[in-house]
């Protein structure tokens, strides 16, 4: 796998030292942990604010509403209980 050298501050390498010896892992391990798990909070953070803006507009929210009662006729697949 190719690799890149990346700089960071001291004290970000110092924190990052300690969490691989904590957790008995490689620097290399920890960071691409740290980097995945800020990805699917930038990836959550976005989703909420698009989710907020449709609750904003009126008519959108609406559409959204509509559309989750026809999905919502699927959910028993035609059976009766």
């Amino acid at each position: 796998m190719p690799s890149a050298t990346v700089r960071i501050s001291e004290p970000a390498r110092n924190v990052l030292r300690e969490l691989a010896v904590r957790n008995n892992q490689p620097m290399q391990a920890v960071l691409e942990q740290a980097i995945e798990m800020y990805r699917r909070e930038c990836f959550l953070q976005a989703t909420n604010e698009a989710f907020t803006a449709l609750r904003n507009d009126e008519k959108a929210w609406k559409g959204e509403i509509e559309e989750r009662e026809i999905w919502d006729g699927t959910l028993a697949d035609g059976k009766e209980e």
